[in-house]
C-alpha cells in the first residue's frame, strides 16, 4: 500500500453477523449468501467467512463473479442470477455454476445443447417485479416438461424476486399469490431449494410456508431492516392507522422491529497528507469555493472522489476529533481546523466514530450506493483473527 488509504475488513464481524442471523431465523435449510459487486465492495475474499459461518450457497449478478469466487473457494455451489450467454456454457460447467432460466426461449436453445455434464439450474419467476423471469403458466408448465425430459438438466431449484419490502404493503402479497398461481401446477416440495425472501423482507414476515431457502445481502453486512416504532402518542396512533390500513386491504402483518444484533465490518481510513497554515480570508480548493473564517490550518487527505470520497460526507475524525471537510478534489479532501494536527496522523472517514449511516444519511442514500460507492482502487485489509491480507481488487 503506497498510499495511507484503505478499506479495513474485519471478517470477524461478518462471521458474528452470519451466525446471529441463522441463529435467529433458523427454520430455512438453505441460506444464500449474496456477494455480487464483489461482496458489496467488501472483496470476495469474505466469502470464506460467510462459509465458515454457516452460509451454504452464494449468489452473484455474473459469471464473471462466480469464476472470481472460484479462485477463493472451488466447492461452494454458486447461482448467478442472470442469464448467461450460452456460448459459454463451457466455462459455465468447468466452474461448476449453477445458471438462472428466465424464459422458455433460452432454455429451448439450452436444450439442444449436447451437454457433457449435468448443469444445475433455477428457474426465475416474474411473480411482478417485471424484470426477469417466467411470468406464463403455459411457458412454466412447458418448460418443466423439457427439464424432465432432458437429463443433463437437474432442476435444482424456484425462485422469485420481491420488488418491495414488504411493509404495509398490499403488493408483497400481491406477489406472493402470483408466485403460487403461476407455479400451481408444479409440487414445490420435490424443488430441492425455494427460495423468494431478500434481506428487506425476511425480517419483516413470517417465514413463507413453501419456501426453504433465503437470500441474505446487505443484512449480512450489518444491517437488519428493524425500525423502531417508538412510545408516545403519535407513535401509538401510527400504529392504529396501520392496523386499520392491513385490515381494510387485506395486507399480511409485517414485523417492524427485531432484535438482529449486526455490525459493520468496512471502515475507511487515509493519512493526513499535509498540513499547511492559513489565515482568514484565504480561500481553499477549487473555484475558491472556501473562504476560511478564522485563523488556523488546512489538512489535506489523499482520498477523493475518484475513491468515492466528496466534502459532502461532512467530516472525518483525526485523534478523536471531528473536523469538517471544506474542499474536495479527485484525489484528495482538505479539512479545517483550528489546532495543529500532524503529518501522517491518522483519519477515519468513517468506522468506529463516524458511522456509515450517518455517512448515508448526509449524502443522501442507502447503505448499498455507499459501499458501492468507494472505488475498488482503494485496496482492502482483511482482518481475520490475528491475520491481516491486503487485497487490491
Amino acid at each position: 500500500m503506497y498510499r495511507k488509504t484503505y478499506v479495513e475488513i474485519d471478517e470477524e464481524i461478518l462471521k458474528k453477523n452470519s451466525k446471529e442471523i441463522i441463529n435467529k431465523y433458523n427454520n430455512y435449510k438453505y441460506y444464500i449468501g449474496v456477494v455480487k459487486n464483489n461482496a458489496y465492495h467488501h472483496g470476495i475474499k469474505v466469502v470464506n467467512s460467510l462459509i465458515e459461518a454457516g452460509i451454504n450457497y452464494l449468489a452473484v449478478s455474473s459469471l464473471e463473479e462466480a469464476i472470481e469466487i472460484r479462485k477463493f473457494n472451488t466447492e461452494i455451489p454458486i447461482l448467478v442470477l442472470e442469464p448467461i450467454d450460452l456460448e459459454f456454457i463451457d466455462d459455465v460447467i468447468i466452474n461448476k455454476v449453477t445458471i438462472t432460466i428466465d424464459n422458455l426461449k433460452y432454455l429451448e436453445e439450452l436444450n439442444k445443447i449436447n451437454l457433457s455434464y449435468q448443469l444445475n439450474i433455477h428457474l426465475k419467476i416474474d411473480s411482478g417485479m417485471n424484470r426477469l423471469g417466467f411470468k406464463d403458466k403455459k411457458n412454466i408448465n412447458s418448460a418443466m416438461r423439457l427439464i424432465k425430459e432432458n437429463k443433463k438438466l437437474n432442476l435444482e431449484g424456484i425462485y422469485s424476486h420481491f420488488a418491495t419490502s414488504g411493509i404495509q404493503d398490499a403488493f408483497y402479497d400481491q406477489q406472493v399469490k402470483n408466485f403460487l398461481e403461476l407455479t400451481k401446477d408444479i409440487n414445490l416440495e420435490e424443488i430441492p431449494i425455494v427460495h423468494f425472501d431478500r434481506s428487506l423482507t425476511f425480517v419483516t414476515h413470517e417465514k413463507l410456508s413453501f419456501v426453504n431457502g433465503v437470500r441474505l445481502g446487505i443484512v449480512l453486512f450489518g444491517f437488519s431492516g428493524s425500525q423502531i416504532k417508538g412510545k408516545g402518542i403519535k407513535n401509538m396512533l401510527r400504529s392504529i392507522k396501520r392496523n386499520i390500513y392491513r385490515k381494510r386491504y387485506h395486507i399480511s402483518p409485517t414485523i417492524l422491529e427485531n432484535d438482529l444484533k449486526l455490525n459493520t465490518a468496512f471502515k475507511l481510513y487515509s493519512s493526513v497528507l499535509s498540513v499547511r497554515k492559513v489565515v482568514k480570508g484565504e480561500v481553499v480548493g477549487y473555484n475558491a469555493s472556501y473562504k476560511v473564517k478564522n485563523d488556523g490550518y488546512i489538512a489535506t487527505i489523499p482520498v477523493g472522489y475518484a475513491d468515492g470520497v466528496t466534502k459532502e460526507f461532512g467530516f472525518v475524525v483525526i485523534r478523536n476529533k471531528r473536523y469538517k471537510i471544506v474542499s474536495d478534489a479527485m484525489d484528495m479532501i482538505m479539512v479545517y481546523t483550528e489546532n495543529k494536527i500532524k503529518y501522517k496522523d491518522k483519519v477515519e472517514i468513517f468506522g468506529n466514530t463516524i458511522s456509515i449511516r450517518e455517512v448515508s444519511n448526509n449524502l443522501g442514500i442507502n447503505a448499498y450506493h455507499l459501499f458501492n460507492q468507494i472505488s475498488n482502487r482503494v485496496p482492502r485489509i482483511h482482518k481475520n483473527n490475528e491475520e491481516e491480507l491486503e487485497i487490491k481488487y
